[in-house]
Formats: C-alpha cells, sequence, structure tokens
C-alpha cells in the first residue's frame, strides 16, 4: 500500500501513471541497442534476484525486512521492465491491462492456479 503523506493538500499531485514512469525511465537508458532483449531480459533477472536475496537474507537471519530497500530494488526491477516493453513495442499500461484481463479470464473459468501459459 502506499505511504503518501497527504498533509499539505494544496501541494498534492497524484502519483505519476505507469507510461509516465516508463517514458521517464526511457530518458536514463544506457545499453548496446544491438543486445537490447538480451541485456534488459538478463538484467531484469538479476534486478528480481536481488530482491529474492533481501527477502532470503531476511528469512536466514531472523531479522525484519528494510521496506525502503526493498522497494528500491522493485523499482530496479520495474526500470526493466518498462525499457523491455518499450523495445517490444507496448506502454507498460497495455502490458499491465494484458495480465490483469488474462488473470481475470483464468479466475472467472477457475483456472487461476495451476501451471500453464494456455490454461
Amino acid at each position: 500500500m502506499a505511504k503518501w503523506d497527504l498533509s499539505k493538500i494544496e501541494e498534492w499531485e497524484p502519483p505519476m501513471t505507469m507510461d509516465e514512469y516508463q517514458e521517464e525511465a526511457l530518458t536514463t537508458a544506457i545499453y548496446p541497442e544491438d543486445q537490447a532483449l538480451a541485456y534488459l531480459s538478463l538484467k531484469l533477472c538479476g534486478e528480481a534476484g536481488e530482491v529474492a536475496e533481501k527477502i532470503g537474507k531476511s528469512i536466514r537471519d531472523n531479522k525484519p525486512l528494510n521496506d525502503k530497500d526493498l522497494a528500491k530494488e522493485l523499482g530496479d526491477v520495474l526500470w526493466y521492465i518498462a525499457n523491455l516493453a518499450d523495445y517490444l513495442g507496448y506502454e507498460l499500461s497495455e502490458v499491465a491491462e494484458m495480465n490483469l484481463t488474462k488473470l481475470k479470464d483464468r479466475q472467472n473459468r477457475g483456472v487461476l492456479g495451476g501451471s500453464g501459459d494456455d490454461r
């Protein structure tokens, strides 16, 4: 759940949209264009691994997670997703909408659990 401080409501602006984030993320992209798909995919996996590492170490060491550190890692994952989606010709909002449509369809058919892309 978002943790916004709305105490100064006159200064409040709504959070950016997914597509606005993607547009900004693309301005910071530095990677070899001729290897974009491989680079973005591998780096996405690496950043997702960093999220898993933080959670695993928290379990191993029996220490609470640092929510802010974990959120920063999730931001790195999001950056790679935004860039990969753009490479594939999609806006983040389109990817999100396709995903929810797929999940709701599975839910309606009673096959949300299980495995396989075409269930």
